[in-house]
């Protein structure tokens, strides 16, 4: 996988993190729902592309 697609779908995934926990704390259900799709689209996007790595190898 390349480095920097990999350091985007990791920054992605820990702002959705941050996104999520900051709603749960401070009780802002859409936050916290932004920042759990974030991280689905960071674990989908890692996974697309280790998938598309290994069929090149």
């Amino acid at each position: 996988m390349a480095a920097g697609k990999k350091a985007k779908n990791v920054a992605k995934k820990t702002k959705g993190k941050v996104e999520e926990t900051t709603g749960r704390a401070v009780g802002n259900a859409n936050l916290e729902a932004k920042g759990a799709r974030d991280q689905m689209a960071g674990d989908a996007k890692q996974t697309a592309q280790k998938a598309k790595d290994t069929l090149k190898h």
